[in-house]
């Protein structure tokens, strides 16, 4: 609760709210600052999807879209700005030249829940994590949203403010323009290289990004963490040294450090327990094939969970990983141990990460196109099994690529892709580094053929895996709707196939 919720409605009147982006972020800002008395104003360069027009006319709201117009912007008390909006936008250049505060929904959402806020943030795996943290706890009982990049508007769902808890993603987008935001919780499932385009190529400035979500944190805050990420720790290591502060300023006071919150470690190596539990360290015991948990309340004994990784929903060690980052957020909240085994039992995934489409002729059709970069792409390989030495795997990949660096991957893919489909209007980059590392490379701009010849060239038992490392954007319009028409081809391959069968 911060000082500005005490204003009262007839003051926020005479203040004008502008929100750049009509879309799901910008119409729920929209709400939320109706609902609080704002005279709100909503302005896109687009054309307005008919749903989010409707909402705006429904509720008597202001806007204009194909387009920014000064006079309406620049009389703006606040700016809440969408989060695909870029800094170097034209328009958001003369707000910052007016000096008018810019604000994201996130922090303009936090301002008005009394409920408590779980934020979860990192390159890869936040959806995953985040679907896994809200299912868990509304298995164990907690009155529970669901928001940020993932369902509908943090923002709209404030207006009723229904929940006790929010379980929140967040993009670097999203953290960008937060100040006040203070998560009870945040967990920062790892950083690497992404979206350098939106950071002057700057990884730095990513990983100051990132540690936003800590940086209004107080001691009586948690912060759940990978330990095994040498960008997350180093940075982590700074702050507690007084190298930089917890707002991310390179200038620092040392004193600051005694604003941490609470850090929890998680890691996928073992270690000693009598080591972990003086860390208060949760691993993944390897020989055990066990994950343990561990997690000291303030007030209380020390408690240790001990899960059979075969309990866990999703394959892969990066998701016996997020599964450890969403039990100990889960542990903090109290959530039991009963409710917590019963809800991994009946947990699914998004849908576009490592869905299973179906089958065909003992051939596996798998959905990732929520896999926009290497490290994904990486997990998405490294999970499926296949015997040694047998290549079993055509990889459909391709788009937008954002500066790959397929080294990275160039191991998993020599061992387990015999054929690789490159997807996109430009593959050059990705057809030229692979075309010595697997037999067959084929390149097309349709997803129709790619599924076609991708089956045409399996053997019983093999898998097809879309997990492009790359954009959509080329050919779609965002992953959902690249994962979509996977699906669609798969699904008129088996009818075809059926057919012909009968």
């Amino acid at each position: 609760m911060t000082d500005r919720e005490t204003i009262t409605e007839e003051q926020n009147s005479k203040k004008r709210i502008v929100i750049l982006g009509g879309a799901e972020s910008g119409v729920g800002s929209a709400l939320l600052a109706k609902a609080k008395g704002f005279d709100v104003f909503v302005s896109d360069s687009s054309i307005l999807q008919e749903n989010y027009r409707k909402v705006l006319i429904d509720n008597e709201i202001k806007y204009e879209e194909e387009g920014h117009t000064d006079e309406f912007i620049l009389i703006a008390d606040e700016v809440i700005k969408s989060p695909g909006i870029p800094e170097n936008a034209s328009i958001v250049r003369k707000v910052s030249r007016q000096q008018i505060p810019i604000i994201s929904e996130i922090e303009f959402a936090a301002r008005y829940t009394q409920a408590k806020i779980i934020g979860i943030t990192g390159s890869n795996g936040k959806s995953t994590t985040t679907l896994l943290t809200h299912h868990l706890l509304q298995e164990a009982g907690f009155k529970v949203g669901l928001a940020g990049n993932i369902g509908e508007s943090f923002a709209k769902q404030v207006v009723e403010d229904a929940y006790d808890y929010f379980v929140v993603e967040v993009s670097s987008f999203q953290l960008d323009n937060t100040y006040d935001l203070r998560p009870y919780i945040a967990l920062m499932i790892n950083i690497s290289p992404d979206h350098l385009d939106r950071y002057e190529n700057n990884f730095n400035k990513y990983i100051a990004s990132k540690f936003r979500i800590i940086q209004k944190q107080a001691p009586e805050d948690y912060f759940i963490y990978n330990y095994d990420d040498v960008n997350i720790s180093e940075r982590l290591q700074k702050i507690k040294d007084g190298v930089i502060s917890q707002r991310g300023e390179e200038e620092a006071v040392a004193q600051e450090a005694i604003n941490l919150p609470k850090c929890l470690p998680v890691s996928l190596q073992a270690v000693d327990q009598a080591e972990a539990l003086a860390m208060n360290l949760s691993y993944y015991n390897e020989s055990g094939r066990e994950i343990v948990m561990n997690f000291k309340p303030e007030e209380g004994e020390q408690q240790t969970l001990n899960i059979p990784v075969s309990d866990l929903p999703l394959p892969g060690k990066h998701n016996i990983f997020n599964a450890m980052l969403a039990l100990q957020a889960c542990q903090i909240l109290g959530a039991s141990t009963a409710a917590l085994q019963e809800g991994l039992k009946n947990f699914s995934n998004a849908p576009h990460r490592m869905e299973e489409v179906a089958e065909l002729n003992n051939v596996k059709f798998i959905n990732d196109s929520k896999s926009t970069n290497i490290d994904s792409a990486f997990y998405a390989l490294d999970s499926i099994k296949m015997p040694e030495d047998q290549r079993r795997l055509v990889w459909i990949a391709g788009g937008v690529d954002k500066g790959n660096d397929y080294e990275k991957i160039q191991d998993l893919v020599t061992k387990k892709v015999k054929i690789l489909i490159c997807l996109g209007l430009d593959n050059k980059k990705i057809y030229n580094y692979f075309q010595k590392d697997v037999h067959v490379t084929i390149q097309t701009q349709q997803m129709n053929e790619a599924v076609e010849q991708a089956y045409d060239l399996c053997k019983p038992g093999d898998t097809v895996l879309l997990s492009p490392a790359c954009a959509s954007f080329d050919l779609f319009k965002n992953y959902e709707e690249r994962g979509d028409n996977f699906k669609k081809a798969v699904q008129k391959l088996v009818r075809l196939k059926s057919r012909k069968k009968k």
